[in-house]
């Protein structure tokens, strides 16, 4: 399609993804970028990490997505550099991509508040790698506790603080534990279930600070029902390979931080392109960014502001956000009038902390334990994509339920490779 209209949409998440599949079989000329050729399921990153799922399990692959599209294509790139006056946008192998219209929907990366030493002596949770990486950190951790012989250092390799009482921390540190009741005992003979510690780690004065307050002291009552140390109004000063400071001077001897507690914005914009104090691209209420009407922005990068403030940098309003640019582009063809500004109508919000036990937040009604559970399983289950990802995922899920067992327990590392490394530049 030479002569139609081009539209770039970069990233590959939850909202260029959305974008592109409403773009799906208009008459504009789609190309999709994403460093990685997958889009990822990121709310079930944990499940991964925790040895319940394979990562294809919560990942599908973005040609598969649009393989029978007749407009849309995918390019894996890494976009660097963008380019209003001459309308392109560069990327890490010195390309320029030409567009009529740009959208940036690049997402976040973990946010370590300017704090290098927690940067490296922690892992996050946002991306397939660590996830992978925390599944082999911890398992490793095991294998060593069960070979030493000194108290104090098995100790050490069996204390894992999690930092970031949100969503990510909460699942996480619920999952954790659940993987550890199942392996001490009986994979590990060695080992005793008494011996593992959990500690979250939270700033506020209470867990899952964006949900109402009921369902925050119910995570930390179920999180302390599963012997899981919380930490409330605490932060963390420092962390070496060893230990954790935290706030109150209190040093924690751990081989493990997990890091949970923030995500900042990232785009390959110039730095002169309007951002608001949260370093978010500034948004007009037709989530264009301010001063170029042909270039939109929307998922976790745009600053959207909404009579609460900024709407959050989770997966709902990317994908409301990007069907909402993709119909305008699609309507602008048409020539037909502009679409109403963009409003947010929020599903609410869930977060599940282990078996049998959740919180949701569904249009101002309040659910907590089995109730909400089964909630989060289908909701989950629905925006999932892929026929066989669904299949997969609830057959480890039925698995996990009825045998108790989390059978993805392998500790691999994959050899480098050099060509892969500079298709996917990271």
């Amino acid at each position: 399609m030479p002569d139609s209209h081009r539209v770039v949409v970069v990233g590959g998440g939850f909202g260029g993804l959305a974008c592109a599949r409403v773009l799906d079989g208009s008459d504009a000329s789609v190309l999709l970028l994403d460093r990685h050729n997958y889009h990822l399921f990121t709310p079930l990153l944990y499940q991964v990490a925790t040895a319940l799922l394979d990562p294809s399990d919560i990942a599908y692959p973005l040609r598969r997505a649009f393989r029978t599209s007749r407009n849309v294509r995918f390019r894996q790139a890494l976009v660097t550099d963008v380019d209003f006056e001459r309308h392109v946008v560069r990327t890490h192998v010195g390309d320029e991509i030409p567009y009529d219209s740009l959208v940036i929907a690049t997402g976040g990366v973990n946010n370590y508040f300017g704090n290098a030493p927690l940067a490296e002596h922690s892992i996050g949770l946002k991306t397939l790698p660590e996830a992978l990486r925390l599944r082999n950190h911890v398992l490793s951790c095991l294998e060593r506790a069960a070979q030493t012989i000194d108290p104090s250092e098995r100790k050490a390799w069996l204390t894992f603080v999690v930092v970031g009482g949100g969503p990510t921390g909460v699942e996480y540190a619920g999952a954790l534990s659940e993987l550890l009741d199942i392996v001490l005992g009986n994979d590990y003979p060695e080992l005793n279930r008494a011996d593992a510690t959990i500690t979250i780690i939270e700033g506020l004065d209470r867990l899952l600070g964006a949900f109402h307050p009921r369902l925050g002291k119910y995570a930390e009552q179920t999180l302390r029902g599963f012997h899981i140390d919380v930490r409330l109004r605490t932060l963390v000063e420092k962390a070496d390979d060893d230990s954790v400071t935290l706030s109150s001077g209190e040093r924690i001897d751990a081989k493990t931080v997990v890091w949970s507690a923030g995500v900042r914005p990232w785009d390959p914009l110039p730095e002169d392109a309007p951002r608001k104090h949260s370093k978010r691209l500034e948004a007009d209420e037709r989530l264009r960014l301010k001063g170029h009407e042909d270039v939109f922005v929307i998922g976790d990068v745009a600053a959207v502001q909404t009579p609460r403030g900024e709407l959050p940098m989770l997966s709902p309003p990317a994908m409301q956000e990007g069907r909402y640019v993709a119909h305008t582009i699609r309507e602008q063809r048409a020539g037909r009038d502009v679409r109403k500004p963009f409003r947010y109508l929020d599903k609410g919000t869930m977060a599940t902390i282990g078996r049998h036990a959740a919180v949701a937040d569904v249009r101002g009604l309040k659910l907590k334990g089995f109730l909400g559970w089964l909630t989060w399983l289908l909701v989950h289950i629905y925006y999932l994509i892929g026929f066989r990802n669904r299949i997969a995922v609830l057959a480890s899920w039925a698995w996990n339920y009825l045998v108790r067992d989390r059978p993805i327990r392998l500790i691999v590392r994959g050899n480098t490779d050099p060509v892969a490394e500079q298709t996917d530049p990271g």
